[in-house]
């Protein structure tokens, strides 16, 4: 019995996490587009400078939550 509780708390801890995860993909997903539509619009070579190493810091954030939501569900 004592396995089967412990089991559940497991199951319950991963899918706290998975949904945190999910959400986290969408906030991210959110803040890619908002960058992709702060450089369409911006005309100073800093900024879209600035712009490019934002979406590529927020694609490499999306890509380890994705990995991640991935091994919680077992996919490889």
């Amino acid at each position: 019995m004592a396995f089967s509780l412990s089991r559940r708390r497991c199951d319950s801890a991963q899918e706290l996490e998975r949904q945190e995860l999910v959400a986290s993909l969408a906030h991210t997903r959110t803040l890619i587009n908002q960058a992709y539509g702060g450089f369409n619009t911006a005309s100073d070579g800093d900024l879209i400078e600035s712009y490019v190493f934002e979406i590529n810091a927020l694609q490499a954030r999306y890509n380890y939550l994705l990995r991640r939501v991935k091994q919680l569900e077992g996919v490889s």
